[in-house]
């Protein structure tokens, strides 16, 4: 008997969002049968404005019977979405033999605030005659109002200049983490939205109280004791919307009615730590009962509110908390609690100690050479929480608007006398909270802990936005790590609104001639803008989420934003067809750089012109997908003269590349440069570079990420399987050994004696040699999306059983469902492998070295299978079409 059914709705990615401001929202949804090769053939979406009401009364949007497969991000066309509305939906879907799978149960979506004129709240800060805008210390901002009347439902909307905390009657609003996020801030400002329906609000008094601390916006940032980028000002902006169960409303507002004080945060900075006084604390200031004689006024500031969106991207929140595993006594006499993981986020303390008792807790990521504790390599960051405690029974503390990079933790000003328990301290682990999709596995313990150490990787720098490290004074968008990261960060986890967000800054600090700067949000100096490899994330990471989503949207969105970093690399120079002009970072921390330089040995023009090239074939795909003719034409032809301008510079009359370098050749070949005799000399040159270096790398940022798939990709897969087996320095595997738990930014962060890389530019979480994980799940597991049908609506699966392990599985939760892709070598040379494919997909298993007359699946003669679409045998490739379903392929050795 089939059951189907539809599930797992979601609108713009979310399970029931509050406050979006799409104001053409999309839907998704699944299929759930135990029929296998459904394919859904028609659809049909309900929009109402009354919960479980589809009536025509209340019908927003009705599509009708729409005969399509399509059930990935079908765009809202019904009527006019308005401000703070909630609206409800429902899917009905049919296979293609025509069975309707019925109606699913209702989800909803609400909107947030949409204009600018939305708003009646004004920017207030602090009264500038009574509290130092400079303070170092947090500000406390408050209002109590009354509620006479049954409440129906009540939202709050809140952003700051700086970083804010809501609390209500006492109690904390929400549970997100350094809102309002880091934006683009002279562009752009999110606003987060909270329903204090139920729980928050009470009869009679109430009280609404906010914390600003200087976060992104004036707080210091990257390495030259910046501050004040944004803004000079903490302000906080905040609406309490209170419908009441009589159909009457009121709206509570920040404006010149509220009250500031200062209180037990001392001092708050991202970098630098946190220092809270207990002694200070304002017991119950944000309760109705709170005597304020003794706060100050507050003063409008005139901010624009025409730049606020509402939140685009998951929030931050405390994901999973940690334990010390040890507590170590190092040989210079120092407590040391060691979390066992490198890890970002911050301590929480629970402690009974005499009243004035000031602790310090130091974070760092690794010990020295002796095993003490070592936080060199953190710059200027101080990464230091000092509390001093109140006295008088348990306290419970943890810093509110910093975050720190550490696996260990050293601590100061324990009395002697009192016991130390390492369960007082928590380390709470805190990111974006994204969705975990993907996991690979196999055989080899070592890639294991490696495929661990990229995820732990990704967690740590993705803290709203994809950060090159979260420890040191930096902690900055830099554009290169996140463009050779996305593929595999897209593995790991669901990254749409993440980049979707992100990108739409970039697009904001881009220069009007095009140029993109080198960290987004831009903080750095005005020339710092525009290397190649790193510029290209502008085509690169809106391509990278078109093939893993098929979102549409975010090319049309960042479209401007890619032809305008095609026309700015095109108007360098003399030549428009190479780039061989300006500053670049070539191949950042190759192995084979100078003495004394962070650059490795490969031109640099060479690099800048095979992006180049990339980049344009990029937004030539890009254009087509969009139906942008001219441009297509236009950049189609510029993309042939950039290829052949770069044959002519770069690649001698005989077929070899006049640079002599790894990254020099995998560049072209990853980027479909060079074809015929020329691939093939140039593929064979770059395997022998390996075997020279006795199957080791000398590549650095950019050349790392193309590396194994370029080998795998050209009759080398043994080289590159070597390469990423290889335990000794430099490698994947060595930085493990080494005891490593996330990424390092160097392959010799840690050398073979214990001591370390330079502490200049030494991060022991940095995900950008990560992306081998990419390698991983396409190559190794064989799990790959397919670019003709985008967002894995079409699977490919391609294995490598030649890959040196017993067995791989990876599985990758898609926007269709699970797909799942693993290999087992069995015995007497029986390979068997399992394929899952979701509903309304399909996808093709090439097995290499497989037969039709030695091939079974689920049980049957392959060649004999009813339950798959069809199957080819052709140079000793398999070729099996499969339909949804999970299917088991069982492959004698030849």
């Amino acid at each position: 008997m089939t059951i189907s059914r539809i599930t797992n709705l979601t609108c713009e990615y979310l399970v029931n969002p509050v406050g979006l401001d799409m104001r053409a929202p999309r839907f998704t949804w699944q299929i759930i049968t135990d029929k296998k090769q459904t394919l859904q053939s028609a659809y049909h979406i309900q929009v109402s404005d009354v919960a479980n009401c589809f009536d025509a009364s209340h019908l927003l949007w009705d599509s009708g019977v729409v005969q399509s497969s399509q059930s990935v991000l079908i765009v809202y066309q019904g009527e006019e979405l308005r401000s703070r509305q909630r609206y409800y939906y429902r899917i009905n879907a049919w296979d293609q033999t025509g069975l309707e799978i019925g109606w699913s149960g209702t989800a909803f979506w609400e909107m947030g605030m949409l204009s600018e004129w939305d708003w009646t709240a004004q920017w207030i800060t602090p009264d500038a005659a009574s509290i130092d805008p400079q303070d170092k210390a947090a500000f406390y901002l408050r209002k109590t109002f009354k509620v006479q009347k049954q409440i129906h439902k009540a939202m709050i909307y809140a952003t700051s200049l700086g970083l804010y905390e809501l609390e209500l009657n006492g109690a904390r609003v929400g549970n997100l983490e350094f809102t309002p996020g880091w934006t683009s801030y002279r562009h752009r400002l999110q606003v987060q939205a909270y329903e204090v329906t139920d729980s928050l609000l009470q009869e009679e008094s109430n009280a609404i109280g906010a914390v600003l601390a200087n976060g992104w916006y004036k707080g210091n940032l990257a390495w030259k004791d910046q501050h004040d980028i944004f803004g000079d000002r903490r302000a906080l902006l905040l609406q309490l919307h209170i419908d009441y169960a009589d159909g009457t409303s009121e709206v509570i507002v920040s404006d010149e009615s509220w009250r500031a004080s200062t209180g037990a945060i001392r001092m708050s900075e991202l970098y630098h730590g946190e220092t809270y006084e207990a002694a200070l604390e304002l017991v119950d200031w944000s309760l109705p009962v709170y005597r304020e004689e003794s706060w100050s006024a507050v003063a409008v500031l005139a901010h624009p509110k025409s730049i606020l969106v509402m939140q685009e991207s998951e929030p931050m929140r405390v994901i999973e908390s940690l334990l010390p595993v040890e507590v170590l006594a190092t040989p210079s006499g120092e407590t040391v609690l060691d979390f066992g993981q490198n890890m970002v986020g911050k301590v929480h303390l629970r402690l009974n100690l005499p009243a004035g008792t000031c602790i310090q807790l130091f974070h760092a990521e690794v010990l020295d050479q002796e095993g003490n504790f070592y936080t060199a390599n953190l710059r200027s960051a101080k990464q230091t929480v000092t509390y001093t405690c109140k006295g008088g029974g348990e306290e419970s503390y943890e810093p509110h608007f910093s975050f720190q990079g550490f696996r260990y933790v050293k601590v100061e000003g324990w009395p002697q006398d009192a016991a130390f328990e390492a369960e007082r301290f928590t380390g709470h682990v805190i990111h974006t909270d994204m969705v975990p999709k993907g996991s690979f596995e196999c055989s080899h313990p070592l890639l294991n802990k490696l495929q661990m150490n990229i995820v732990w990787g990704q967690r740590g720098n993705f803290l709203d936005v994809p950060t090159d490290c979260p420890q040191r004074d930096e902690r900055l968008g830099w554009t290169g790590d996140a463009q050779v990261f996305i593929r595999t960060a897209a593995y790991n986890y669901g990254i749409a609104r993440f980049f979707s967000k992100w990108l739409r800054d970039l697009k904001a600090d881009q220069r009007e001639d095009g140029a993109v700067p080198f960290v987004v949000p831009h903080v750095l100096g005005d020339e710092e803008y525009a290397s190649s490899a790193w510029g290209d994330a502008a085509v690169i990471c809106p391509w990278t989420l078109y093939q893993v989503y098929g979102d549409k949207r975010v090319l049309e969105e960042q479209y401007e934003s890619m032809k305008a970093w095609i026309t700015y690399m095109r108007n360098q120079g003399e030549n428009e067809y190479l780039w061989n002009t300006g500053f670049h970072f070539g191949d950042w921390l190759g192995l084979d750089a100078k003495e004394g330089s962070y650059v490795g040995a490969t031109p640099k023009d060479l690099i800048a012109t095979c992006f180049y090239a990339h980049s344009t074939s990029l937004f030539v795909k890009t254009a087509e997908v969009l139906g942008r003719t001219e441009d297509v034409a236009e950049c189609s032809e510029l993309y042939a003269h950039i290829v052949e301008a770069f044959t002519e510079e770069f690649i001698t009359p005989s077929g070899r590349l006049a640079a002599h370098t790894q990254t020099a050749h995998v560049l072209p070949l990853m980027f479909g440069l060079v074809s015929g005799s020329v691939r093939e000399r140039l593929a064979r040159t770059l395997a022998d570079y390996v075997i020279e270096q006795n199957y080791h790398l000398t590549t650095g940022f950019v050349g790392t990420p193309y590396l194994c798939q370029v080998l795998s990709d050209n009759g080398y897969h043994d080289v590159a399987v070597k390469l990423v087996l290889q335990e000794d320095y430099p490698s994947w595997l060595y930085s493990v050994h080494k005891g490593a738990t996330t990424i390092w930014e160097h392959w010799d962060g840690i050398k073979p004696d214990g001591s370390f890389w330079s502490a200049d530019m030494n991060s022991y979480n940095h995900y950008a040699y990560g992306s081998i994980g990419d390698w991983l799940y396409r190559t190794v597991a064989g799990l790959d999306s397919d670019d003709q049908e985008p967002g894995y609506k079409r699977v490919q699966f391609r294995p490598r059983t030649d890959s040196g392990l017993d067995y791989a599985r990876a599985s990758f939760d898609s926007d269709y469902g699970p797909i799942r892709s693993e290999w087992k070598k069995e015995k007497e040379g029986v390979v068997v492998y399992e394929f899952e494919l979701p509903p309304n997909t399909t996808g093709v298993a090439a097995l290499r070295g497989a037969l039709l007359t030695t091939a079974t699946i689920n049980g049957q003669k392959i060649s004999q299978a009813a339950d798959i679409l069809s199957v080819v045998e052709s140079d000793g490739v398999l070729k099996v079409e499969l339909g949804s379903g999970i299917y088991r392929i069982e492959v004698a050795a030849r």
